[in-house]
């Protein structure tokens, strides 16, 4: 059952905010369900002050980026979801100290916008993130990346909002990086620094449109997906091995449930038809998971992360 707002729970906060949000339409799979309430700060003292009213109350809060890797239960999300789209959340800028550039960016900037940007200056450091849709904060969270580096490798600081909405400043050696996943404690990135290097403009988006071209021509870009549906696992030697392939040697290219399916073109994608539903990609999920456990004993773990009001769902 939605959770029910009382009027004076928004008072005084420099907020717009939406009940009964249609949140599984803005993730890019665009299926699933509604939030209780989606809220739009209009500052970062906003931001703070309703992550404390948040804690206070013991209402769920969640972060919406992108919705790159994400997906919406049918029966949608408890609590407050919250979208950063006010122009404060949105900047990046560049600095230059003692012959080092940095470059500062808020959490809901984009990503791929922020890497251009930084390539027509002249900034190498961001080229490995070339083709990978995310916010500053949602790359940072999942540590983002791929064959070419992660977003971690230039990563120097990140701020955040504690659940207290507490502002806290981590430095990145601080904490832990590793495949797809980072130790921030804290429940809100809100921004960070990268140390970028000088390069030539035009090598550095040569570098850019390269590996892009790679991406589209190993993964269905322009087909309704979230991204990898699995993280890639560890074999018994310790070492990661690609989990399409893993998902194509289980016999599963094309396996099909409701309107979800395994991309023929490459097999840790799922993709959607128009009659598809949150609960067929649940599904064919956690059938991928079994049928690859039984033919090669190796368990997938989601990169797709699911907000649903069933906890035994979001895992």
């Amino acid at each position: 059952m939605a959770q029910k707002f009382q009027s004076t729970f928004f008072g005084g906060l420099d907020v717009d905010f939406e009940h009964d949000a249609q949140v599984g339409a803005m993730t890019n799979f665009a299926i699933g369900g509604r939030a209780d309430v989606l809220v739009t700060p209009r500052s970062t003292d906003a931001l703070s002050l309703l992550m404390r009213r948040c804690h206070n109350s013991g209402t769920p809060i969640h972060i919406l980026g992108k919705g790159q890797n994400l997906l919406v239960d049918d029966i949608g999300v408890e609590g407050v979801v919250v979208k950063l789209e006010a122009p404060c959340f949105k900047s990046h800028t560049y600095k230059r100290i003692d012959q080092c550039d940095t470059m500062h960016a808020m959490a809901g900037a984009d990503l791929a916008t922020v890497l251009m940007d930084s390539a027509r200056h002249g900034l190498e450091g961001l080229t490995s993130m070339a083709g990978i849709p995310a916010t500053i904060g949602g790359a940072i969270r999942m540590n983002a990346g791929g064959k070419y580096g992660e977003i971690s490798d230039r990563l120097q600081t990140v701020t955040c909002l504690t659940s207290n909405g507490d502002l806290v400043t981590y430095n990145a050696k601080e904490l832990e990086f590793d495949y797809r996943k980072s130790s921030i404690p804290a429940p809100v990135v809100l921004s960070a620094t990268f140390e970028l290097e000088e390069s030539d403009p035009v090598e550095v988006r040569k570098r850019v449109k390269e590996i892009f071209k790679w991406k589209k021509t190993r993964q269905p870009l322009a087909e309704s997906s979230a991204g990898c549906a699995f993280k890639n696992p560890l074999n018994d030697s310790g070492e990661r091995v690609s989990a399409g392939l893993l998902i194509d040697q289980s016999g599963l290219k094309g396996f099909t449930v409701g309107g979800a399916s395994v991309s023929e073109h490459h097999a840790n994608f799922i993709v959607t038809s128009p009659s598809a539903t949150a609960r067929h990609v649940i599904e064919l999920m956690e059938e991928i998971q079994d049928r690859v456990l039984d033919a090669t004993g190796i368990q997938l773990h989601n990169e797709v992360v699911v907000w649903s009001r069933d906890e035994a769902v979001s895992r």
